[in-house]
């Protein structure tokens, strides 16, 4: 080093004291009378004038003492050995040696801020260090942090060197795609690299796109200036780059000399920290200084590099794994990997490279195989918790979840809208996003899905957002390339003569609702449009269907104002008009609806766009204006004709159908007048007197007419439908007169075709309205029908479910204590029963979990019920929900009295049974109740009800009687009645119908319970048991059907919830095999259709009373609409189907079954009912009772089962399994209709562009006029479950549950089938039997290939794929056999995590057996090295192994789990385990690393879950222990260094869990983790100890611990 290097500025030592300590200590240090001596002694010996003392503010310029320095005839300082001498006589002075101590060491780290550069002094500073800290006058651990933090105190006033940020993955938008590093490790003195055996990455990795700028922490562009810097300011910018690299240079020769002894984990933590901020920031740079201009002066100072590779040596030294002072991790988590501006050095590149390697690593193990190909199916749930942490305080349904998550470079998913803005185009990140809305847009998932992943444009927000939207992955050009994408592709299937009107119809729903909600920017839309038609290959543009689709969205407010007063307006409106597209050459004789519209829509846009902006007419069409007179023509005709603008709607040719809609788009408010028109053209009429109605009371309502057809309405455009809409609730909410049943059903149509654009939830906006329009007569009645006969599974569509129970919950709490409110209050309950039950995710009572909840006893015995099944047949999606199960169950149980059977209990998931097992029934307190009460109880009913009682006794009674004896009231008629005694029914009535609901409610519970412990007592007595419940049927009748004075839904429901009693389902069949019942349930189906959409003729009303009985008709004078005694029972009966299976009844939930599958066919949500009834007893229902359980889907729903189905459904020998082709064959229809179709892209015909990913053989049939060849469903025609892929699903499970096989067998074929897959698919696809292609016949040992050999051993015949034509599935799917495989896979994942958790068992243990039986991996002869190689290629990505040929049977089961796994419930992973223990004991490094592969993807889901993630490290660390315990028993032992990648990935995951998502700079182990980790490791052997040594809670040997603030405070 060269001391004399021109003139410089000495730095103050006072800079270091606010780095170093605190204010007060800096002071008393300051004043301490040693400073001076020592000061003095220093100087002395530095060669320094000693008046002129460092730490002498008023010291002369520097200038002087550069002369001293400089200076020929300066006097010698000592020799360095006096140095010690001196300070130890200097030391004797003072008696408290700490105080000197610390002293010494700030007089120290002053001087070697001041000297760093002066070579002698440099030398003799840092031999007074080293000597003073071996006599023990000074220590290193407090020297070394202090001087480092002095050190970035000096450089913080140029850059950021103040705030100094030791190792961490940057920001997500810099940190998710690194192109993977060589693995080549240059020969460097500085990079001491092991060579080491590694399973490289392949290089076309899932994470070779870089997603964004791998940007260092200092950006190029904050120090640019538009202005030059003088000479002078450059020069001294020079030199102080200068000293600030003399200082790192000293200060890490210091380092390197502490090191030589045994410093403490924080000590090396603070170094590690330092270092790596150094090197991270080697060329920062101050801010107004030319970035040029610097770089060509620093890369003159020659103490830059030499530095640098002191400081390598530094890190080397650190994570050197001999000494294991720093984990290698903290690199590899650390910013050192992602400098921009790395310098030509050799080391520093050598060590990057590494780093790189080892990310790569461990990056594999947190990433699912196969993960690009992943994206979500909208056929399942998505979970909060696999990738957006819960947020303390914040409300669960406030998160975002994000349907698909970035690889960070350590495979962590990430998400977010500044991350989704930087994705690149082209990369395989955005192919993923685009590929996952492009399904989107073809399948229609949920609104719900669409709320949660949109950000608005934005060009249309209003007020610029302070912060990104943390769960967003979707950016604003992504979906404006996606909806193009889906215009152009809808097009080309046009062309192709498709019949595809419904898809376009679908489109424009979606379309219109994107562009309402501001998430698309128009113009960039448009232009994107316009591109993709100008670089069309073809003559795409052929037909008018883009000017159809936005002529739907030109009256959106933002559409409007950018065509009228945008800058880019005019040539935004050429292009627009350049879509017009008419067919000069319409046949006049076949002209539809369709091709009217599309002819004149090119007219009906332009009429439009000409009334925005003056500027913009002259490049319109004057003859498209001209055309637009004949539409006005057309409609005085039609006007004239019909007299008044009265249409005959159900009269419309086709002309005349396209021509109105032509209208709709052209003059929206005639239209829609007409419409309204049409419903009042029947005039009004007097509503027919009840027979407990007044004289007086006058009620109008509108004579019925047609409803507005399915096929008239899907034209119309959607501004029109808005406006219909509107109109329509001012018809039935607002108006004076009662609606027709027409207008209603009109109204609900439109909301069915239109479910994105038109749906609104009715509660608020109605109120919104009219704030008090609930209060208005009827219109809760009306509002309640509505909801509950015809917009359930719309509710459910768009996830408001809850929010509607909640609403419905509020209503039914404030009515249920008022006297008289029988209709209205059941109907609400009724409804909130539907919800209850409708709702397949966990949910509260309450949206908070504080106090009682609001619900009624029969609501709370239901939601029990609902949860029980949801639990069992979904498991519990959320963590969040894991944890508040315990409080909701407490809050419904505080409430109820009801205690459940022992034979209901046996088939509740356990997390329920477990809590309602030791509650008491109360079952006795109630009789007992009775037994005191019943004297007075009957006493009261002899006055109430003999035939000669006086009606005024009933107010009396009503008015004075104590509520304990009221409840009891319909008991003590019974015992009466039960007596032969005649009653008076008269009375009775009139008091249930004074009773509040609330009342009537305990009066049936209570009379059950009487009832059935008198036949009891009766029986006890030698009466026979046939007698006595032939008679309680006659009583109950006369309740029921004679007197109607009770509610049947709620008889039937309290008695199925006594169904350990052995007569109460006895009582509940004979109910629902009596005459009277049975003839209600058939008038009802025959007056009405499950597909009420369909059905155009005028409605007919049934009365009141028939409709509803004379308990809840009574004094309402209402009219019903959907509303009827039989549709009541549309909850009730499929919960009597569950009691009777549960009591073993199943030939009589057959018969019931037989009967009221046709009442079943109105069930709302029965295909879901009927997949859950499967999956909930699965294993324990008969064959013919699944048959009769199939059946209630019935023709009309069109379920796409397979062909073959029927057969094996039907087989009367269970033992014989379906053949292996029955199962490819459910996989091939899940991966055409439900898994992401791939880009066309890569299609193995690229010339198929236009390929659907629907099965045509599936499309719905003519529905409303829409042609049956369309590929898509709209909403209406599948409203449960709601989306086409989900019905392909969940149809596919209902299957698998319904075949009369085990689930073993099942699980057996599904895995070999997927084991095989390539050799299934490649080789028969290429002429290959399937025998020639699956013996070992690789030349590669260390890769089998053959698809799946290596688990059938050379020597065993394979028979698995046989009878599959695998040419005619790759042929059938439109991909080529590789993709073909590889989307096979996800498909058996995805439907295996529809199925119980006995599948999942079964999977466990098979995918284990696969693994364990591969010859190649079994063979203890093969070489380690061999061996590691071979599984290493196995765990790689299999489509890329699937393309050469050489995919493995491990790889392929692997790659099953792990899509298994990421579409599993959170508490379904709970038993994800069993897999790993099948594995066990682990004999080789191979098995272990599959076993890690197997877990690694799963850790992002389980950090969020601490008992799970608990239980999985240790399962790990204990298979580690497997192989490297100090007991184990492993033919060849491996040495420690072989896993520095399982290494890596433990550390890793305890990071990741500490953090709770992607591991920052700051991240820290949470405390318990480290504990278990202390504890596990033990079993370990000590040099794979020692390279775990810091997951310990010891601040002695950790560095975590060490630097843990709560570790630190509480060392114990």
């Amino acid at each position: 080093m060269d001391g004399g290097h021109g003139q410089r500025q000495p730095l103050s030592p006072a800079i270091s004291a606010s780095a170093v300590l605190p204010q007060q200590r800096q002071m008393q240090l300051h004043q301490h009378p040693a400073r001076s001596a020592i000061s003095d002694l220093f100087t002395l010996h530095l060669g320094m004038n000693s008046k002129q003392r460092a730490d002498d503010p008023s010291r002369e310029a520097s200038n002087k003492l550069q002369k001293r320095v400089t200076a020929l005839n300066r006097d010698l300082p000592p020799c360095d050995e006096q140095f010690i001498s001196d300070y130890e006589q200097l030391r004797m002075q003072f008696p408290d040696q700490e105080q000197l101590q610390a002293v010494t060491e700030s007089v120290l780290i002053s001087f070697v801020l001041q000297c760093s550069s002066h070579a002698p002094q440099s030398e003799f500073l840092l031999f007074a260090t080293r000597c003073l800290c071996a006599r023990g006058h000074l220590r290193w651990d407090s020297l070394l942090p202090s001087l480092l933090n002095a050190v970035s105190s000096v450089e913080a006033p140029t850059g950021q060197g103040g705030s100094v940020t030791g190792g961490g993955p940057v920001t997500p938008s810099s940190a998710i795609a690194v192109p993977n590093a060589p693995n080549f490790h240059p020969s460097n003195p500085a990079s001491p690299l092991p060579v080491m055996n590694t399973i490289g990455s392949p290089t076309q990795s899932g994470i070779d796109q870089p997603v964004g700028a791998n940007v260092s922490p200092i950006k190029a562009a904050e120090f640019s200036s538009p202005g030059q810097l003088g000479t002078a300011a450059r020069g001294d910018q020079s030199r102080r780059g200068a000293e600030i690299s003399y200082m790192h240079h000293l200060s890490c020769r210091t380092i390197l000399a502490g090191l030589e002894s045994n410093l403490k984990p924080a000590t090396h933590a603070v170094i590690f920290q330092h270092m790596v901020n150094w090197l991270v920031n080697w060329d920062q740079r101050p801010h107004d200084v030319d970035a040029a201009d610097a770089m060509q002066t620093w890369r003159l100072e020659k103490p830059l590099h030499e530095w640098m590779h002191l400081c390598l040596d530094v890190v080397w030294i650190l994570v050197n794994e001999e000494k294991c002072r720093v984990p290698f991790y903290e690199l590899v988590r650390s910013n050192l990997q992602f400098l921009e501006n790395i310098p030509d050095d050799e080391a520093l590149v050598s060590i990057i490279m590494e780093i790189h390697r080892r990310r790569d690593m461990v990056c594999m193990h947190m990433q699912m195989l196969d993960q690009h190909l992943h994206c979500p199916t909208f056929a399942t749930h998505r979970f909060l918790s696999q990738s957006y942490p819960s947020i303390a305080g914040e409300s669960v349904t406030n998160l975002r979840y994000s349907p698909i998550t970035y690889p960070s470079v350590l495979g962590e998913p990430l998400h977010g809208e500044d991350l989704a803005n930087s994705i690149p185009k082209g990369g395989l990140d955005w192919e993923r996003a685009l590929r996952c809305l492009r399904h989107a847009l073809r399948t229609t998932p949920s609104p719900d899905w669409w709320r949660r992943v949109l950000l608005v444009a934005p060009c249309y927000r209003s007020h610029p957002q302070q912060s990104s939207t943390p769960g967003a992955v979707f950016s604003p050009d992504m979906i404006g390339e996606a909806v193009a994408d889906r215009a152009i592709e809808l097009l080309r299937l046009t062309n192709s003569e498709t019949q595809c009107w419904q898809d376009w119809l679908l489109f424009a729903d979606i379309f219109f609702f994107l562009m309402k909600s501001g998430c698309i920017d128009f113009l960039d839309f448009v232009d994107k449009l316009a591109s993709r038609v100008t670089n069309s290959d073809q003559q795409i543009l052929r037909s008018n269907h883009i000017t159809w689709l936005l002529a739907q969205i030109i009256r959106i407010e933002i559409v409007m104002n950018t065509l009228s007063s945008d800058p880019r307006k005019v040539e935004t409106t050429r292009k627009i008009i350049s879509f017009h597209k008419e067919d000069k050459s319409l046949d006049p004789s076949n002209i539809g609806p369709q091709n009217i519209l599309l002819d004149f829509i090119s007219s009906s846009q332009t009429l439009r766009i000409w009334s925005f902006n003056t500027s913009i007419r002259e490049h319109l069409n004057s003859d498209q204006l001209q055309k637009g007179k004949q539409i006005d023509e057309w409609w005085k005709q039609m006007t004239k004709a019909s007299g008044e603008r009265m249409i005959d709607f159900t009269n419309l040719d086709e002309r005349a159908t396209g021509m109105f809609w032509v209208l709709s788009f052209t003059m929206v408010q005639p239209a829609c007048e007409a419409v309204m028109n049409w419903f009042t053209s029947a005039g009004m009429a007097d509503l027919i007197q009840g027979p407990n109605m007044q004289p007086n009371e006058r009620i109008m309502m509108m004579r019925e007419t047609y409803p507005l057809s399915m096929s008239l309405l899907s034209g119309l455009s959607i501004n029109l439908c808005l406006k219909l809409a509107f109109q329509l609730e001012e018809t039935i909410f607002l108006g004076q007169t009662v609606p027709s049943i027409a207008v209603v059903e009109t109204y609900v149509r439109l909301l069915l075709i239109t479910p994105h654009s038109l749906f609104r939830p009715h509660f608020t906006t109605l109120t919104q309205r009219s704030q008090y329009i609930l209060n208005k007569s009827g219109v809760s009645l009306l509002l309640f029908e509505i909801l509950n006969y015809r917009l359930l599974p719309l509710y459910r569509y768009h996830g408001k479910s809850k929010a509607l129970m909640y609403d419905v919950t509020k209503i039914i709490s404030t009515i249920k204590g008022i006297r008289g409110e029988h209709r209205l209050f059941r109907l609400a309950e009724n409804l909130c029963m539907n919800l209850i039950l409708s709702l397949k995710d966990f949910f509260f009572v309450k949206k908070e979990l504080k106090g009682p909840t609001e619900f009624t006893e029969t609501l709370n015995r239901i939601t029990i019920i609902s949860l029980a099944i949801t639990i069992k047949t979904r498991g519990i999606a959320e963590v969040e929900h894991m944890i508040y199960l315990q409080p909701l169950l407490e809050q419904i149980m505080a409430s109820s009295q009801h205690t459940w059977s022992e034979k209901t209990l046996r088939y509740f998931p356990p997390l329920i049974r477990d809590f309602l097992m030791g509650r008491m029934d109360k079952r006795g307190q109630a009789i007992q109740a009775w037994q005191q009460e019943e004297t007075i109880v009957i006493n009261q009913c002899n006055q109430l009800l003999s035939p000669s009682a006086e009606p005024n006794y009933v107010m009396t009674y009503l008015n004075h009687s104590f509520e304990k004896h009221r409840e009891f009231l319909c008991a003590g008629a019974w015992i009466l009645m039960n007596g032969h005694l005649e009653i008076n029914h008269a009375n009775l009535a009139r008091v249930l119908r004074e009773f509040s609901p609330e009342e009537v409610t305990v009066n049936i519970y209570r009379m059950v319970d009487v009832l059935l412990h008198h036949i009891q007592l009766e029986m006890q007595r030698g009466r026979l048991a046939q007698d006595l419940l032939s008679k309680a049927i006659t009583h109950l009748s006369f309740f029921i059907w004679t007197h109607e004075l009770l509610p049947l839904d709620i008889l039937l429901l309290a008695l199925i919830d006594r169904d350990d009693d052995p007569y109460a389902l006895r009582l509940v069949i004979s109910l629902l095999e009596k005459p009277e019942l049975q003839q209600r349930v058939k008038a009802f189906c025959n007056s009405r259709s499950p597909e009420h959409w369909l059905k155009n003729q005028p409605p007919k009303r049934v009365e009141l009373q028939k409709a509803l009985g004379n308990h809840l008709s009574w004094k309402d004078r209402y009219p019903p609409f959907f509303d009827d005694i039989a549709a009541r029972l549309l909850p009730v009966i499929p919960l009597i189907i569950y009691r009777l299976i549960e009591n073993d009844a199943t030939d009589i939930a057959d018969r019931v079954l037989a009967f009221y599958s046709s009442l079943l066919a109105f069930h709302p949500l029965r295909f879901t009912f009927v997949r859950d009834i499967l999956a909930y007893f699965y294993g324990h229902l008969p064959s013919k009772l699944i048959v009769r359980i199939l059946n209630v889907l019935g023709v009309s729903t069109k379920t796409p089962f397979s062909g073959s189905f029927a057969k094996y459904l039907g087989s009367s020998n269970a033992s014989v399994c379906p053949p292996p082709e029955y199962y490819a064959n459910l996989l091939l229809g899940l991966v055409d209709n439900v898994i992401p179709p791939l880009s066309s892209k890569s299609k193995s015909n690229p010339a198929d562009t236009a390929r659907t990913t629907f099965n045509r053989h599936h499309a719905s049939s003519q529905a409303g006029g829409i042609s049956n060849t369309d590929g898509q469903r709209a909403f209406y025609q599948n409203q449960d479950p709601g989306s086409y892929t989900q019905l392909v699903l969940e149809t596919a499970a209902i299957e698998i549950l319904s075949l009369p096989v085990p689930a073993s067998q099942i699980v057996s074929s599904l895995v070999q089938i997927i084991a095989h897959v390539q050799a299934m698919l490649i080789q028969s696809n290429s002429g290959q039997g399937m025998s020639g292609g699956l013996g070992q016949n690789s030349g590669l040992p260390t890769s089998p290939s053959g698809g799946g050999a290596e688990s059938a051993g050379p020597n065993q015949a394979n028979n698995t794929a046989s009878g599959i034509n695998a040419t005619n599935f790759v042929s059938r799917s439109g991909y080529s056999s590789q993709q073909l495989s590889v989307l096979m896979i996800q498909a058996c994942g995805l439907l295996l995590a529809q199925l119980p958790p006995e599948f999942h068992m079964q999977l466990y243990s098979e995918a284990a057996r696969v693994i364990k039986d591969c010859w190649w991996l079994s063979d203890s002869s093969r070489p380690v090295k061999e061996l590691d190689s071979a599984v290493g290629y196995a765990l790689l990505d299999p489509t890329w192994a699937s393309q050469d040929n050489t995919s493995t049977a491990i790889g392929n089961i692997v790659a099953l789990l792990h899509s298994f796994f990421s579409n599993l419930p959170q508490e379904w992973l709970d038993s994800t385990h069993t897999v790993i223990k099948h594995l066990r004991p682990v004999n080789s490094v191979a098995m272990l690393r599959i076993a890690f592969r197997i877990l690694g993807p799963l850790l992002p889901r389980l950090a969020f879950a601490r008992p799970l993630f608990m239980k999985t490290l240790a399962l790990l660390f204990n298979v580690l222990g497997d192989v490297f315990g100090k007991n184990s028993q492993v033919s060849t032992p491996v040495v420690a260094s072989e896993i520095t990648d399982i290494i890596d990935f433990l550390h890793h995951a305890v990071m990741y869990e500490g953090q709770g998502g992607p591991v920052q700079s700051t991240s820290k182990p949470k405390p318990e983790i480290l504990t278990l980790c202390g504890k596990v490791i033990e079993i370990l052997r000590p040099d794979v100890q020692h390279l775990l040594s810091h997951l310990k809670t010891d601040p002695n040997s950790s560095i975590y611990a060490a630097t843990h603030p709560k570790l630190v405070q509480n060392p114990s």
